[in-house]
């Protein structure tokens, strides 16, 4: 106890900055006693967990509620310790960072995404508030990636992925390269162990190379600025493993035709310095043509502000060199946190400022969008650390993420703008509204001025950013209801058609009315307007709805005989009650033997044989309806044929892998009846296989099998409830 609340005081020590430090230390008293006992998957205790959370929010300067809040961050998630005890003891402000930082743990999702866009929206939400909840959650992460190696394969596997979507790119948007650079590189670490491995080794085979060249060019740079009074300070850097991974293994290209892998950096005081000593590099090295970059006179939205040139030395090696002032220098390395560290310091209360305009952004559409998976996909774009840079004709610098179409400039410029548009020029030229817009291009949005013109429904698919298609679907939600709502009742029609739901039209409406209550809509026309705006997808929703209908289509109404004799069944079931009776083995749950079963006498498909934890048994067996159809059932002692059964396989995608699991399963002679793969939002592959196998424990034995391939990071009944 006592050593880690030493480290603490030391660091603010050194610090020198004026911190409570009674407070911080009766924080760390708090959650040391709380967390006493609870061990980390690294066997060190878990107090060591908050105290290297708060190691890393003071080196970021942050204030003495910081501190406090991420030394007490997991105590209100993980011991008894109610919220109200901390605010009583620490303050509301205190408090209030906790509970943003705290993840929504206690509520059931139906998916890993929607559990992941709660928590997000979440810290949005708390972000709003108080912009350093979401630095004590990246402080969070960071530690969590450090000792990422103790968690099982499969976790770090999910982890570092959501760490390189998320976590790294809104660490970049804060302007924090410090914990950005960090948690990229422990990221690639484990997403892609042999290409880290190799540039690492790389990087290490010609570090004293590297040293001596940047040291040399250090040298020179210092003796020529020897004649001028300025107050210069320089230094060496070279880019990041990540860094290197994009530049290499992403564009195909070897490591000698980067020319940014070593830079110089030169700090001085004044905006006037930095242009003077550009023109001074210029003089000595000669610069490569259009690498030349000013983010002093055009920052970048995180705030980052130096000017960059690449030039060529006597070695022949081209190298990067940033020239920036001081507080430039600050910002660019901590970001959003340095108007703490070296400022004097922003009120947890203030709103945010136009700096943070794009978490307003954030917002707006996670109020929008009702599909987890749709708010992730728009989270990663408008964080996405590749950006675009174009021009209104005026001159405007109008940042954009990468890929962007003049849709998405033009709903940037103005929501009016977005919809009255009818066409776009770039440099001049009319250009289709999917181009992919670049750098330095001139934009110049044409619109009409007639106020009935609006967008397209085909720029939901083609515009880019999430304020794009906000605002798009807010404009028909608004603008266009009527039209929505048959827009909606035509496509539920066609989704009824394709997933086989007929029902007769006295039947239809009170069908429909009953999935829109189900998606909490006040009424039908609601639901039928957000499926026609392209505020809620049918694609996610169809399966419960076919749960639904074959509820209504297929009533269980026969009585059960009484007093007859129990028989083996065809299916290699016995049915306690009942002779020579049809069995059928449910697809909602898939059971094989092996597995607790229960049976259900439906009108027509005799007895419908489901697992006893299977969501149809848990949801009905106390319905009064379905009172007296439920029947004992049990597996034969020599079933004497196979079943079929459905798997589901998340793994990293990659080349192979469908051979891989699929020649398992024929080393094994276990038939395969279907495969369906497909590649998810998040890069991930998902492979539903259907095979045939006599009991649970051949089923399991396969399951082990498949969780030792290379990649795969979860495999599952796919009837099974998750």
């Amino acid at each position: 106890m006592d050593s880690y609340l030493d480290e603490i005081k030391e660091k603010l020590l050194l610090s020198g900055m004026p911190y409570d430090v009674e407070l911080i230390a009766a924080a760390y008293q708090l959650a040391f006693n709380a967390h006493e006992g609870q061990m980390r998957r690294s066997g060190d205790p878990y107090v060591s967990h908050p105290v290297a959370v708060a190691l890393i929010i003071i080196d970021l300067g942050l204030d003495t509620d910081s501190i406090v809040a991420a030394l007490l961050h997991d105590v209100v998630e993980d011991t008894p310790v109610p919220l109200t005890q901390i605010e009583k003891q620490f303050g509301p402000d205190v408090a209030t960072l906790v509970d943003g930082v705290t993840k929504i743990g206690r509520i059931p999702f139906s998916s890993r995404e929607e559990q992941q866009a709660e928590n997000i929206r979440k810290m949005l939400l708390s972000m709003a508030k108080d912009i350093r909840v979401v630095l004590i959650k990246l402080a969070d992460r960071l530690h969590n990636m450090r000792t990422i190696d103790s968690m099982p394969e499969k976790n770090q596997l999910v982890t570092s992925l959501e760490t390189m979507e998320v976590f790294a790119p809104l660490a970049h948007r804060l302007g924090i390269r410090t914990i950005k650079d960090e948690l990229e590189d422990l990221s690639l670490r484990h997403l892609d162990s042999v290409a880290y491995n190799e540039i690492e080794v790389a990087l290490e085979h010609r570090k004293d190379e590297r040293e001596a060249l940047l040291e040399n060019i250090k040298s020179r740079i210092s003796e020529r600025f020897k004649s001028l009074t300025l107050n210069v300070h320089i230094e060496g850097r070279v880019k990041s493993v990540y860094g290197i991974y994009r530049k290499t293994y992403m564009q195909n290209r070897a490591m000698d035709e980067i020319y940014d892998i070593y830079a110089v950096r030169i700090i001085v005081d004044t905006v006037n310095e930095c242009y003077n000593i550009l023109g001074v590099i210029h003089d000595l090295m000669r610069p490569i043509p259009g690498r030349f970059k000013d983010y002093i006179s055009t920052p970048k939205p995180n705030m980052y502000q130096s000017l960059h040139t690449t030039v060529i030395g006597k070695e022949g090696i081209p190298f990067e060199v940033q020239i920036r002032t001081w507080e430039m220098h600050h910002t660019a390395e901590y970001g959003i946190a340095a108007h703490w560290k070296y400022k004097l310091g922003i009120s947890g209360r203030e709103q945010l400022d136009s700096r943070l305009d794009w978490v307003r952004q954030l917002l707006e559409i996670q109020r929008e969008v009702n599909d987890s998976e749709d708010f992730i996909r728009s989270l990663k774009t408008d964080l996405a650390p590749d950006e675009v840079y174009v021009f209104t004709p005026k001159g405007d610098v109008i940042s954009l993420p990468a890929h962007s179409t003049p849709i998405d400039f033009a709903y940037v410029i103005h929501s009016a703008v977005g919809h009255r548009m009818t066409g776009a020029k770039v440099d001049g030229k009319i250009q289709s509204l999917d181009y992919e817009l670049k750098t330095g291009e001139i934009i110049e949005v044409i619109t009409t001025s007639s106020i009935t013109h609006g967008p397209s429904r085909d720029w939901l698919k083609i515009a880019k950013t999430g304020e794009a298609r906000n605002k798009i679907r807010a404009w028909f939600k608004k603008e266009r209801r009527e039209e929505n709502i048959v827009q909606g009742k035509s496509d539920i029609e066609k989704e009824f058609k394709r997933n086989g739901i007929l029902i007769a039209d006295a039947e239809h409406n009170e069908f429909v009315d009953s999935v829109a209550k189900r998606q909490h809509f006040n009424n039908t026309e609601e639901f039928l307007a957000a499926i026609g705006y392209g505020g809620i997808l049918l694609s996610k929703i169809m399966p419960r709805v076919k749960d639904d209908y074959i509820k209504i289509a297929h009533p269980q109404t026969i009585q059960i005989p009484e007093n007859i004799t129990s028989r083996h069944t065809s299916g290699g079931i016995i049915v306690e009650g009942l002779e020579n009776c049809l069995v059928k083995i449910s697809r909602c749950c898939n059971p094989l033997p092996g597995d607790k079963i229960e049976g259900f006498v439906t009108r027509g498909y005799g007895v419908s044989i489901h697992k006893e934890d299977c969501p149809n048994v848990l949801q009905n067996k106390q319905n009064a309806e379905y009172e007296g159809r439920w029947v004992n059932v049990h597996w034969a002692e020599n079933v004497g044929h196979s079943f079929k059964a459905g798997l589901r396989v998340v793994s990293s995608d990659r080349y192979g892998l469908l051979a891989d699991l699929t020649s398992l399963l024929a080393g094994l002679h276990i038939l395969i009846h279907a495969v369906n793969a497909r590649e998810l939002k998040s890069g991930l592959a998902e492979i539903y296989l259907t095979v045939n196998v006599v009991s649970i424990s051949q089923l399991q034995s396969v399951i082990s099998k498949f969780s030792k391939v290379q990649g795969v990071i979860e495999v599952s009944r796919s009837g099974d409830k998750r």
